[in-house]
């Protein structure tokens, strides 16, 4: 896969175990930002993945998603993307994704 700028994306760490993943998805700041994404189906760009905190905390909350496999950053076309690791967390946590966006748009919704 390479980016719109023609350059491979960064290496990403691979899908972490059950644990550290349901600990990076245990804060509503990173549940939020994983639902948006699920729910755009492709990278967003960073700013529209959250509302109420500062750049420099949603930068800390961006690392914990990707060194837990999360998400991946991605630039296109000079803009800072996020875009979530369907495919390989499907594989490494069968049905985990799913499950956790549809509870989260449903708790959204409420």
């Amino acid at each position: 896969m390479t980016q719109a700028n023609g350059l491979p994306p960064a290496p990403t760490a691979p899908v972490a175990g059950l644990p550290a993943v349901l600990s990076a998805l245990h804060d509503p700041v990173r549940l939020e930002m994983v639902r948006r994404m699920a729910n755009a189906g492709g990278p967003v760009r960073c700013a529209a993945l959250y509302d109420a905190i500062n750049k420099s905390t949603a930068t800390h909350h961006f690392k914990i998603l990707r060194e837990a496999g999360l998400i991946e950053r991605m630039t296109i076309d000079g803009q800072t993307y996020q875009r979530l690791r369907t495919e390989e967390l499907t594989r490494a946590l069968p049905g985990l994704l799913p499950a956790v966006v549809e509870a989260a748009n449903r708790a959204t919704a409420d």
